[in-house]
């Protein structure tokens, strides 16, 4: 690891312990619905990431965001609340999925001479509003879908209902998305260290051309159907997981799939494979 490399994760370590302590103090402060001073405590910690992305003039400086934000709601909603057990169950799904896409984040961070392609794609179109776009597209937006992901769980932990079969298998379907985008990750990984193309066909990425999407649009029903159908109330929280998969369907694979256009056998690679579930399709 280079020392470049240190340095810059250092900065990010900094500026995310500083974002969750003015988060908590915010959430504190106000004497609101348990939600509503979530959202403000999620929103003011977003502008401080936002803030230190614009000194180091990197918008990737909230990359991590997307999965260490859900474990800090989590810890806090569950230190500061009675013990129940499909509480329990949800931190640890959370966790467990928050902590591994953290690693697989640091694992691939080399520095912030590097600013993810969507970004720079994004500043290209965009060219003298990207300053918005920065704030509400990037940093904002996806805080608001976590949250609204997150969101659940404090209904969860704010009630007194007790665990049944449908919190049991909600909870094992989060551990086969966690083991599923895993896996996914680590194919991609090797696929690009061994540099033998531009274009993964093997593993879980012959059957779907985005298992990692999958997998994270899995998560958020899973953890939304523990929380509700352990509640069996509130309903409507379901509509996190709808905004998150909307989000998916219509940016993030979009985006993805016009940037692998480019390149040769993609084509091809589009017709005979689906682009979610993981369906063989061969074509004659």
């Amino acid at each position: 690891m280079n020392k470049k490399r240190i340095i810059d994760l250092l900065w990010v370590l900094f500026v995310y312990i500083l974002a969750t302590v003015v988060g908590i103090i915010t959430y504190n402060l106000f004497d609101l619905h348990h939600a509503l001073k979530l959202l403000v405590a999620d929103v003011i910690a977003t502008i401080v990431v936002f803030i230190f992305s614009l000194i180091f003039k990197n918008a990737s400086m909230y990359d991590p965001y997307w999965s260490v934000q859900p474990i800090v709601i989590v810890l806090a909603l569950f230190v500061s609340h009675p013990f129940n057990v499909a509480t329990l169950l949800a931190l640890i799904a959370i966790c467990i999925w928050g902590v591994r896409l953290t690693i697989n984040w640091c694992y691939t961070f080399s520095s912030f001479e590097y600013q993810d392609w969507r970004y720079l794609m994004l500043k290209e179109k965009t060219k003298k509003f990207y300053p918005i776009i920065n704030f509400l597209g990037i940093h904002m937006f996806p805080t608001l879908v976590v949250y609204l992901c997150v969101l659940p769980v404090s209904y969860l932990v704010n009630s007194s209902s007790s665990l049944n079969v449908f919190t049991v298998i909600f909870f094992v379907i989060a551990l086969f998305s966690v083991l599923l985008q895993t896996i996914s990750d680590y194919q991609m990984h090797k696929f690009r260290k061994q540099k033998t193309g531009k274009l993964i066909r093997v593993g879980l990425w012959k059957y779907s051309r985005h298992p990692n999407y999958l997998a994270e649009i899995l998560m958020w029903w899973s953890i939304g159907g523990l929380c509700v159908f352990t509640l069996m109330d509130n309903y409507y929280l379901l509509a996190g997981a709808l905004v998150n998969t909307i989000m998916f369907l219509c940016v993030s694979i979009p985006m993805a799939e016009k940037r692998n256009s480019k390149r040769i056998g993609y084509a091809q690679y589009k017709k005979e494979t689906r682009m979610l579930l993981p369906i063989y399709k061969k074509v004659k």
